[in-house]
């Protein structure tokens, strides 16, 4: 590195500064002396792979520290996808809520009128109050839950929601990539980020037991500088002021054996330990994409199952209601209907919101996709 500088000197009457010009003054004398160089300072020769080892090492954990940084990206990616279709869902079952408490209130009104022609009983205008009461309760509880839902999905990107992102989506109606390749290479669970900064940890540790090897043996350090120096700052670049300096140190490990064995052995340890947490890693890695897998196509089967079960549901209603207009039943029937259809149509949305929250969680459990 370039470097300069200057020195004065001052020394007190009867003393003498030998070797060097000076400028006498009364009382004493004066010494100036200037130097510019270019050196090096304190450069160690890797003879035996010390600097090697260490220098691979600390690349190898900063390769740890990008990848684990990729998978905090990924893991809010998942989060922010799922508190997005928590907010759908919500509003999907505020939609249906709303539907059925505009269902209920209507057939409310129509046995008020049925009660006041004596048509029909107190007792089914009752039941059809508490379903009215009901639906309501469940439309103000919805409504808490997708304005805390909506707080939640805020946190999560860290700013109001845009006011393009639309939420008057049905969530039966948004789809995502399902496809997979049959036969997925266990390579891709291999570019997981978090293998991948397991990898470089144990990558890290194998080229620490080398730096704790290569500390039982010498080490040389050199120190040099080359330049021009004068006494007079007019003379630092004239014939005859070329200046260096070069001091080799060399350092035995004599008395730090006891010191560099114990390195050795904790660097052997350490290296144990991430031998256990990368294949900690692989293990977690093919039990989330099997867990995500399996419930994959049990989920889809669950789906289609509980979407005839609403078609039923809401048949069986029609058909209900139908009886109790025309006389043939009361009320009851038509209610045990109304709620069999809403409790369907609740698990209904339910289930949809699982199937896509698990296609996020298998987005992620693949290392963000498959290619």
């Amino acid at each position: 590195m370039p470097s300069g500088g200057g020195t004065s000197l001052a020394s007190s009457a009867g003393s003498s500064v030998a070797g060097v010009a000076s400028s006498a003054r009364a009382g004493g004398a004066t010494v100036h002396f200037y130097e510019v160089g270019i050196g090096f300072t304190s450069y160690e020769l890797d003879l035996f792979g010390k600097v090697r080892s260490m220098n691979r090492a600390a690349l190898e954990r900063y390769f740890g520290y990008e990848q684990t940084r990729r998978s905090s990206q990924l893991s809010l990616i998942a989060e922010v996808a799922g508190a997005y279709l928590a907010v759908l869902a919500d509003e999907t079952i505020l939609s249906v809520t709303r539907q059925t408490l505009e269902s209920q209130t209507a057939s409310y009104n129509l046995i008020q009128k049925s009660l006041d022609a004596g048509t029909t009983t107190a007792v089914a205008l009752r039941q059809a109050a508490s379903t009215v009461d009901s639906a309501r309760a469940n439309f103000a509880a919805y409504s808490r839950q997708a304005a805390q839902d909506r707080n939640a999905l805020m946190l999560l990107i860290g700013m109001p929601v845009p006011p393009d992102l639309s939420f008057n989506v049905d969530i039966d109606a948004v789809t995502l990539p399902a496809d997979l390749p049959v036969g997925i290479p266990s390579e891709v669970l291999a570019r997981r980020p978090d293998v991948l900064a397991a990898e470089h940890q144990l990558i890290a540790a194998n080229a620490d037991i080398g730096a704790a090897r290569a500390a039982f043996f010498p080490s040389i350090t050199l120190t040099g500088e080359y330049g021009t120096a004068s006494n007079q700052l007019s003379g630092l670049f004239k014939p005859g002021s070329t200046a260096w300096t070069f001091s080799p140190q060399i350092t035995l490990p004599i008395f730090a054996g006891g010191a560099n064995l114990a390195n050795l052995d904790l660097s052997k340890v350490e290296k144990n330990v991430y031998v256990a947490q990368y294949e900690k890693a692989l293990q977690t890695a093919f039990k989330e994409v099997d867990d995500a897998l399996a419930a994959r196509q049990t989920l889809e089967d669950q789906l289609v199952a509980q979407r005839a079960l609403v078609e039923d549901s809401s048949e069986s209603y029609r058909l209900a209601e139908m009886r109790f207009r025309s006389g043939v039943d009361s009320f009851l029937p038509v209610l045990d209907a109304q709620r069999a259809l809403y409790a369907a149509q609740q698990a209904a949305v339910g289930l949809q919101l699982l199937k896509l929250e698990n296609m996020a969680t298998l987005y992620k459990a693949l290392g963000g996709g498959i290619k």
